[in-house]
């Protein structure tokens, strides 16, 4: 298995194939453990220096599996945080999502030509896996594909049409701008994947529409983090819409800015949480009418999510939208649309409502609607819970382990 960070999924893809037995060797760039010895070396630096290290070590903590081995790659993913800790990359004027794809194709080749010995399946991820791919087509081993967000035409061709509809936001998607060459490698990842394992079926629209036979996607849907994203109860009665994410064109927050100026609702606020990626200064005729969090720790959201009535995400294209699982954890229900994992996850009506994309009417009527009907809201918000403690992390370890041993049967047919 190769992937580059620790999230939620991979985290949870080790899991799943750890407790199965198919696990051999998990190759990431860096694997941090908050109770080694490397660790303790960290909290003694200087604080700033320590503080900064921890926050970006431990969104790479890999539980240890039961199975297999971890194996780390780290000089590149060091090199690069390095460049931006010491801004040396905007002085040399290296993009950074240029490094981080310097990273991953790094790793990829690593892996390809140093770590495909004795195994019959290799499991990676979307801009990780071409050269390990064509290596291991060339020793007939399996190559089992994950691709968290929707096949890059669908998502360039939703965006350019953005861009038409507000040449403004140009700035602000970098999906239309992506180099050619990076392009080229996600479409031969594709090709040579003997399986895809998406995670809503908004992704698997998107490998349909260029051709992948249906039998060579698995959708499962991520779990929700009932565990540690409890309801908790609210602080005060003002009726608070929630927007958990990036402010971006492709979140498509611009909706919902419009409809909730346009909405006027007394005793009401719309609050959003997370950095604004919009183009310097178009935030500002809205900044009145709703109040900016910015960025918080994962921990935190629990009690922004328990301070709002609903949460909305307009998104325009996803790949699946981790906060509707977080706000459903914490009872709350969700609007979203039908480009995100909304279809896959909620019941229109009853755990949440999906609207469709680029229409502010659609949320200001699904807004209106849970404004003046308090009770049905908060029976939603349980109905919400309810669903988020179907959709555990353990189910989607069995579905994935399972579809994984299916495929390798020795009588399955390639």
């Amino acid at each position: 298995m190769i992937q580059a960070t620790a999230n939620s999924n991979s985290l949870n893809v080790a899991i799943a194939l750890s407790k199965a037995g198919l696990l051999y060797e998990l190759i990431t760039t860096i694997a941090y453990n908050p109770d080694s010895q490397f660790a303790k070396l960290i909290d003694q630096l200087p604080f700033g220096i320590s503080d900064w290290l921890t926050t970006e070590l431990k969104r790479r903590t890999w539980i240890t599996p039961k199975s297999g081995r971890i194996r780390v790659h780290p000089k590149q993913e060091l090199l690069r945080l390095a460049l931006n800790r010491s801004n040396l990359s905007n002085i040399l004027k290296l993009d950074h999502r240029n490094l981080i794809d310097w990273v991953y194709a790094d790793l990829d080749r690593h892996v390809g030509h140093h770590h495909l010995q004795g195994i019959g399946a290799v499991y990676a991820y979307e801009d990780e896996a071409a050269t390990t791919f064509e290596q291991a087509k060339q020793k007939g081993i399996w190559c089992f594909y994950d691709l968290p967000t929707p096949y890059y035409k669908t998502s360039q061709h939703i965006q350019a049409e953005e861009t038409e509809r507000f040449p403004e936001l140009k700035s602000a998607i970098p999906a239309i701008r992506e180099p050619r060459g990076k392009l080229e490698r996600k479409q031969r990842e594709v090709e040579l994947a003997d399986h895809i394992f998406v995670a809503s079926s908004m992704t698997e629209r998107s490998l349909l529409d260029i051709g992948v036979a249906p039998e060579k996607i698995t959708v499962i849907p991520y779990g929700a983090p009932v565990d540690y994203f409890q309801p908790q109860p609210k602080p005060d009665n003002t009726f608070r819409v929630i927007y958990a994410g990036r402010l971006s064109p492709a979140k498509g927050s611009h909706y919902l800015l419009q409809a909730w100026k346009d909405l006027k609702l007394p005793h009401a606020e719309l609050m959003t949480v997370g950095s604004n990626m919009m183009p310097p200064d178009w935030f500002a005729p809205y900044q009145d009418l709703c109040r900016q969090v910015g960025s918080v720790s994962h921990v935190a959201l629990n009690q922004y999510y328990s301070a709002a009535d609903v949460l909305v995400l307009p998104s325009l294209v996803e790949g699946f939208g981790l906060v509707l699982t977080e706000a459903m954890a914490c009872g709350i229900p969700v609007i979203t649309t039908p480009n995100t994992a909304g279809p896959d996850i909620i019941t229109d009506g009853v755990e949440g409502f999906i609207v469709p994309i680029r229409d502010p009417e659609a949320l200001q009527e699904k807004i209106e609607w849970c404004y003046e009907h308090p009770e049905e809201l908060a029976e939603m918000g349980r109905s919400a819970r309810r669903k988020a403690e179907q959709l555990t992390w353990t189910r989607y370890q069995e579905q994935l382990s399972a579809k994984v041993m299916a495929l390798l049967e020795p009588s399955t047919t390639r």
